[in-house]
Formats: structure tokens, C-alpha cells, sequence
């Protein structure tokens, strides 16, 4: 159903949410590959990055939420592809290679910031110290910081360990360098941009800081359906001040509709492509960095659920446990669920369900039941065993 009054309720804007999120559609039925992947990024955009490996790495869980059970090497392949590359977009995160030259406005304004302390120190005491690491990664292809080794003889030390991983990480913060992932121990792997990016798209005009911060908005607008200028502003980290300078623009195009929406203090907009379904029948977990949920702020506005991460809480302080899942049925998130992948004993275990008040417990639990079924499978572990931390039981 298309937009067609500037009033919403609280309701269809949760359903325009998760539709531009990819929940409008049913999940596949057939075997997963290229097109299925390509799918959930167009809605999503990208990948946030999380090396946590309690349960599965953090970028997986946005695509078995969408997808279900799919081939677990989607992302490296497309990879491999030139389709992926690593930047910080919202947080690290895969981002498609064809928005390289969005980003460029960053890298370069990077590169004239006042640098870290470290980079500082080592300019300082080692001027050429930086160009070196740039050049020994052009003479002798990609390196992980793992890889680091101190170099000791007649020049003294060279490729200490905290300088050289600190020069990396500035050579990819500005753009010299950009990133894969090393498939056996998830290192991220330092490259030159034309050795990942396609040829192609590093040929593409620079657009203008200005341009790509509007191209940025739209996007943002798209995967989130609707939200406050700060909901799109968080989705890839932009600039608040300057963004709201561009929205008159964006509205005047006819890309961002200004909406009221019930219960909202901020003004609201919507992106014109989009859709307001009847009803949304999603089941899903969602990885605490999940783009519909990773504003906190926003989760609260639309689902009325306060949620935290806890992994570096002390244990004894901690709420609802360490690695804890929003739970989503239908157009709600209904629980929350602890996890932990016990590889060693091939068991997928939920220390604790907790459900929201006033939610059809029997229901629920049964989709969950069938949600965690499909997950261990999907780990290859062998079954699901549920703890007594929360505050429903579950039969195992």
C-alpha cells in the first residue's frame, strides 16, 4: 500500500520500517545464492562488522534473519567478487564497492584532521615511518596487523608491532588502504584500494562532499522507510548540522516526504519508494547491530523496547545476559533471547528467554522454537537447549 496521508500511527510507521528493511517479504524458499544475497544488501546497504563469536559473527545474523539458513561464505564471495569492501560507514562495516566514491570525501578529510597520538608520535620520531608501511604493502601485497613482526639488525627496530598496527589502521582510516577480511581468523587484511576495488568504479567522478552527503541521506531514507532527521543521520554516521542543511532539497526533489507520526516528538519523513504494508508476519532474531535496531533511540520509538547491549557489563550487573538477541514477530520485537554457540558440545544454547509484557507467550515461544531449530542447523550444531535465566520456561 503506498503512502497516502501525512499522518501516520505508530503502527504503520513500525510496518514501513521493517519493510524497508526487507520483513515485508517472505523468506525464500529455494536454495540462497547471489540474488538472494543482493537483495537483503539493496535493502540494507550494508554490513556492520562485530568480531564477537559467541553465537556467529556479527554481519551473518542480518542476512539469516532475512534469508534463514544460507551459504555462510555469501559475504567473502561477493568479496572476491569486488562487490564488498571494508570502510567506516555506520561503524566498521562490508560495504558495496559501487559506493567507494561516496566515501571519498571522508578519506580525504581524514587525511587533514589533526592525527592520533600514536601516528603523531611516530611522524615525530619516525617521519617516513607511515610512507614506508605503504610502501612495503605495495612491493609485497596485503598484510593483517597479526602479521607484524619487529625488525631488529643494523637499522635498529622497524616494523614494530603498535606503530605498524596504528599506521595501518590510519592508511585505512584515510583511504590509502582499504580492507578485506582473512577468512580462517576473520583478520582484517590491508590492501591497496586497486587491488580491491574494481578498476571501474575507482574511474568514477568524486562527487563533491556536498553531493555525497545528499546521496548518503537518500539512502539512509530508503533503508530506513521512515525516521527523524537523526534516525538518518545515524545510518552512516553523517554530520546533523550539515545534513539538516540538504533536507529542503531532498523534500523539494520529492525524495523525502515530511510526515507526522503519532506519538513522535521529532518531525518525521519518508522516502517516496516507500511501502505501507496491511500487516508484516516476520519472525526473526536480530543481531544487536542490526540497522533496526542499532539506534537505540529509534528501537524505542518504534517498538516501545529498551535495549542494550551487555558484553561489557560485569557480569553480576548485567540485566538479561551477555550476548542478547531482540526477538521480532510480527511487526513487534516480543523478547529478547541470550545465546551462545557451544561448538565444542554442538549444542545452540538460550540461557535465557525473556518476553514483553502482555505478549501471547504460547505463540511466541513456539515460533522462537522453530526460529533456534532452524539456527543451529544453520550452525551445524546438533540441538537447542534453553536455560532457566529469563522469565518464561521453555520446554527443551
Amino acid at each position: 500500500m503506498a503512502l497516502r496521508t501525512n499522518t501516520l500511527d505508530a503502527g504503520q510507521a513500525r510496518r514501513i520500517a521493517l519493510a524497508a528493511q526487507g520483513f515485508g517479504r517472505k523468506r525464500p524458499s529455494g536454495a540462497i545464492a547471489k540474488k538472494q544475497f543482493d537483495a537483503v544488501l539493496n535493502d540494507i546497504g550494508l554490513l556492520q562488522i562485530d568480531s564477537v563469536n559467541v553465537l556467529v559473527r556479527s554481519q551473518e545474523l542480518p542476512l539469516f534473519a532475512r534469508l534463514g539458513a544460507h551459504p555462510r561464505d555469501l559475504i567473502s564471495n561477493a568479496t572476491r567478487r569486488g562487490e564488498l569492501f571494508e570502510f567506516w560507514a555506520h561503524e566498521a562495516s562490508h560495504i558495496p564497492t559501487e559506493m567507494h566514491p561516496l566515501w571519498r570525501w571522508k578519506m580525504v578529510r581524514n587525511r587533514d584532521h589533526k592525527p592520533w597520538a600514536m601516528i603523531a608520535k611516530v611522524r615525530a620520531e619516525q617521519p617516513d615511518f607511515v610512507d614506508s608501511v605503504l610502501a612495503h604493502i605495495t612491493k609485497h601485497g596485503a598484510i593483517a596487523s597479526g602479521d607484524l613482526k619487529t625488525r631488529t639488525g643494523k637499522k635498529g627496530s622497524w616494523w614494530d608491532w603498535d606503530q605498524g598496527k596504528a599506521a595501518l589502521e590510519w592508511l585505512f582510516w584515510t583511504g590509502e588502504l582499504t580492507a578485506t577480511r582473512r577468512h580462517n581468523d576473520f583478520a582484517r587484511l590491508y590492501d591497496l584500494p586497486e587491488r580491491i576495488i574494481p578498476a571501474a568504479i575507482l574511474a568514477r567522478p568524486t562527487p563533491s562532499e556536498s553531493d555525497a552527503r545528499s546521496e548518503l541521506l537518500r539512502r539512509s531514507a530508503r533503508h530506513h522507510g521512515i525516521g527523524t532527521l537523526k534516525d538518518l543521520c545515524d545510518y552512516y554516521r553523517l554530520n546533523l548540522t550539515k545534513s539538516k542543511d540538504l533536507l529542503p532539497n531532498l523534500i523539494d526533489e520529492g525524495t523525502l516526504i515530511p510526515v507526522t507520526v503519532q506519538g513522535w516528538k521529532d518531525a518525521a519523513y519518508v522516502h517516496r519508494d516507500a511501502k505501507v504494508p496491511k500487516t508484516i508476519d516476520a519472525c526473526a532474531l536480530l543481531s544487536p547491530f542490526d540497522p533496526v535496531v542499532w539506534f537505540r533511540p529509534r528501537a524505542e520509538r518504534l517498538f516501545d523496547f529498551h535495549y542494550r547491549i551487555e558484553i561489557y557489563t560485569p557480569p553480576a550487573k548485567r540485566v538479561f545476559g551477555y550476548y542478547v538477541l531482540p526477538l521480532l514477530v510480527g511487526d513487534q520485537l516480543v523478547g529478547r533471547v541470550d545465546l551462545k554457540a557451544d561448538r565444542h558440545a554442538g549444542v545452540l544454547r538460550a540461557h535465557g528467554v525473556f518476553l514483553e509484557p502482555n505478549v501471547n507467550a504460547a505463540d511466541v515461544l513456539e515460533r522462537l522454537d522453530a526460529e533456534l531449530d532452524a539456527m543451529a542447523s544453520w550452525l551445524g550444531l546438533d540441538r537447542v537447549e534453553y536455560g532457566t535465566n529469563g522469565n518464561v520456561t521453555v520446554a527443551g
